[in-house]
């Protein structure tokens, strides 16, 4: 049976030419779930080249060329110190483990061309398929010795249509709902600050025993990672009362 304790992990899959799962493709699962996804969407419309003849008094006309662009944009926290102890294949470079997702921007051949592989990026109930248009890694933090040890990847990706996301309408899962009856998300919110973790806001609320039912509602995987502005909802957990 899964462990409902633990959040689903985002996963990024590879594609075939025909957007489907790709047969001994890559597959990697994320190590942070993302915090936000942000899906934008654009027509091509282009003016008419006889739109300026002649005498116009309403708006101009434009002319829907295309199928229009999807695009979405998320960013991926890694950190070599969040592997758990027993990891198979430890690293002590976190560049090790943003490879795995350098990957599916990087060109490959196809025939007489090389193009990138096509990604699934796929979290609950949320998919997206495209291409990876551009990456950006920045190295967050160091060892002494100059070994990049977290780093944070902004993807971005896009198909060439219009697409329309629907979730499914589910309840909140038991003991994520507030303690008086509210959905998660709504009220309050903490927002953390720089150095702060899940256990020194619980501890900041007189409720230091509680959490790790406080992170685990939150779905946050690490407790001692919070980035500075990160909200932490007081009512996704029905301890902290």
């Amino acid at each position: 049976m899964p462990d409902s304790s633990k959040p689903a992990k985002a996963q990024l899959i590879e594609l075939d030419a025909s957007f489907d799962v790709k047969s001994g493709g890559k597959s990697v699962s994320v190590q942070f779930n993302p915090e936000s996804l942000k899906v934008s969407f654009a027509n091509q419309l282009v003016q008419p080249a006889n739109a300026g003849a002649g005498d116009q008094s309403g708006p101009s006309a434009r002319q829907f060329v295309g199928a229009g662009t999807t695009k979405l944009a998320l960013q991926l926290w890694f950190d070599v110190g969040a592997q758990t102890s027993d990891s198979a294949n430890r690293v002590v470079d976190v560049r090790e483990l943003t490879k795995h997702v350098a990957f599916f921007i990087t060109p490959k051949a196809d025939g007489a061309q090389f193009i990138p592989p096509a990604l699934r990026f796929l979290w609950g109930s949320f998919q997206f398929d495209g291409f990876v248009d551009s990456l950006e890694e920045s190295l967050e933090y160091f060892s002494d010795e100059g070994v990049p040890l977290r780093a944070n990847v902004t993807l971005a990706m896009s198909q060439q249509r219009i697409q329309e996301f629907s979730g499914r309408q589910n309840s909140p899962p038991p003991g994520t709902a507030g303690a008086d009856g509210s959905a998660p998300g709504t009220s309050p919110l903490v927002q953390a600050t720089q150095g702060a973790t899940v256990q020194s806001i619980a501890d900041g609320l007189g409720k230091g025993d509680s959490w790790q039912d406080l992170a685990l509602a939150n779905g946050i995987e690490n407790p001692r990672l919070l980035q500075p502005g990160q909200l932490i909802d007081l009512n996704a957990s029905n301890v902290l009362k």
